[in-house]
Order: C-alpha cells, then sequence, then structure tokens
C-alpha cells in the first residue's frame, strides 16, 4: 500500500509540474518578445502628431538641419516653468560661445530617461519572469526594470530612480520615479534641467512600417517642479545587425573637455597596502 501511495504521489507531482509548465508556457506565450538587438542611426526625439512634445534645438546649420555642435534648446518653450527656462537659456548661451557644457553623458554619469533617448544609439533587452534587464551601447550602462510589483513605500532617490513594468498585450510598460536631481540633471541633450518629481513612463511595442520592423519606444514625462505640464516623445528603433553591443567606455577620469575644467582630479587618498 505505501509503494502505491509513493507512486500516486509521484504521479501526481509530475502532473502537477507538467501542468505548471503548460501554464508557464501559456503564459509565456502570451509576452510581446523584444529580444535581439535594436539600435538607430540618430538621436533625435520624435515630437507627437499633436500636444506639447520635447524641447528643440534653436541651433541649425546653413543647410538648415539641426547644429549638433550648439545645442541651444527652446527656453521660449510653453513646457517650460521660469526657473528651468533660465537654466536651458544660460546653458544655450555657453554652447553658442563655444564653452563646454558638462553633462551626464560626456561624465559617464548616471543617464535616467528620458535622457538615455537622446545619448544612446544602441540597447538590448532581456525579459525574465520577474525582472526585464535594459543594456545599453555606451559606458555598458544597465537598467533594471522588477515586473508586476509596485515602488517600494520608502523609496531612496538615485540617479537612474527606480523603475518596474508590466505588460499591457503587446506592449511593455515601464515607470520610473525617485530620479534624483543634481547639478548636472538634464532629461536632454540640451541641458533641460529635472527636480525630483520627474515622472517617467515608457511603452514599447513591435512595429512594421515602410521601413521594415522596428521597436517603438514613446515616454510620457511629468515633472510639475520643471514643467508647466506632460509632454510626450518618441524613439523607433530597427534590428541591429551586430551580433553583440561594442564596448564604449567612457573616461571615469573626464575632468576637462574643450578646454575646461569639470572638476577635481579624482585622488585615493587611504593606502591600499
Amino acid at each position: 500500500m505505501l509503494k502505491a501511495r509513493s507512486q500516486a504521489l509521484i504521479a501526481g507531482a509530475i502532473s502537477a509540474a507538467m501542468f505548471a509548465g503548460a501554464g508557464q508556457a501559456q503564459q509565456d506565450a502570451g509576452v510581446p518578445d523584444f529580444s535581439g538587438l535594436w539600435g538607430r542611426d540618430s538621436l533625435n526625439l520624435e515630437s507627437p502628431l499633436s500636444g506639447p512634445g520635447p524641447i528643440v534645438n534653436l541651433s541649425h546649420t546653413q543647410a538648415g538641419t539641426m547644429d549638433m555642435n550648439r545645442l541651444v534648446g527652446d527656453y521660449n518653450s510653453p513646457i517650460l516653468k521660469p526657473q528651468a527656462a533660465a537654466i536651458l537659456k544660460e546653458r544655450g548661451e555657453r554652447s553658442l560661445r563655444g564653452e563646454s557644457v558638462p553633462n551626464p553623458h560626456e561624465l559617464c554619469r548616471p543617464e535616467p530617461p528620458p535622457l538615455l533617448f537622446a545619448v544612446q544609439f544602441a540597447f538590448e533587452m532581456l525579459q525574465q519572469k520577474n525582472e526585464v534587464t535594459l543594456l545599453y551601447s555606451h559606458d555598458n550602462k544597465v537598467r533594471h526594470v522588477r515586473m508586476n510589483v509596485p515602488h517600494p513605500a520608502d523609496l531612496m532617490p538615485s540617479g537612474q530612480g527606480d523603475s518596474v513594468g508590466h505588460y499591457e498585450g503587446d506592449t511593455l510598460v515601464i515607470d520610473t520615479i525617485g530620479i534624483k536631481p543634481a547639478a548636472m540633471s538634464f532629461v536632454d541633450p540640451f541641458g533641460t534641467p529635472h527636480t525630483d518629481k520627474l515622472h517617467v513612463v515608457e511603452r514599447y511595442r513591435v512595429i512594421t512600417d515602410g521601413k521594415g520592423k522596428g521597436l517603438e519606444a514613446s515616454f510620457r514625462v511629468e515633472d510639475p517642479g520643471a514643467f508647466t505640464m506632460p509632454w510626450v516623445a518618441t524613439v523607433t528603433y530597427r534590428p541591429n545587425r551586430a551580433q553583440a553591443l561594442e564596448e564604449v567606455i567612457c573616461a571615469e577620469n573626464n575632468i576637462g573637455f574643450a578646454g575646461e575644467q569639470f572638476g577635481p582630479t579624482p585622488e585615493e587618498k587611504t593606502p591600499q597596502f
């Protein structure tokens, strides 16, 4: 009898495991596949068809295209609060004078959303049950997105902020808060600042258009400390033919750029041996 009972228990366990595995497979089958490398050949943020969009460059070349050597964000934009507009104007004036404007990308600092959309060309997404990991090309930046959980009640602000996500049909939604403001708190390459109230919601989905397969990433930015209203933008990635992300390292001791000092040279004052 004991032998028969053991066999029954084993059979039941195997059946339960098979059922659980089938259920998990069905669940996984409903998750959109964003695997592979994704990239793009420009860093422009696409404005929405209607409604408020991202800050644009006021500086243009003789050909009429945006002059990326002179980054002058539109400080007259109605989405900006006066203090944010003043900071953006000062940074634009420095750029016009040929002065370097320190930014997180060049100084190896954290690149939270939405800044990362304006400075990173390529990324790879690793989808797991409880976490989505985003690997970016420049400086090997990494983001960890916890799935199907809320933000912690006692959230500690950080450079990358706290990101949680979930799926809505064919769309991955990532919600980020708790991005710690700093002296170089940028949301774009022009130097538009943000405050500790910054809230970004990203939405990823696979699309097919005239250029073929793509990964559309749209995002909504809200920060009542810096903006008068929420605004949205979109970037579109294409499959990257590279076999792996290229290693692009940011120099941690990059204290000078265009002849200007960014800060003191890091020094280790405690003997190691």
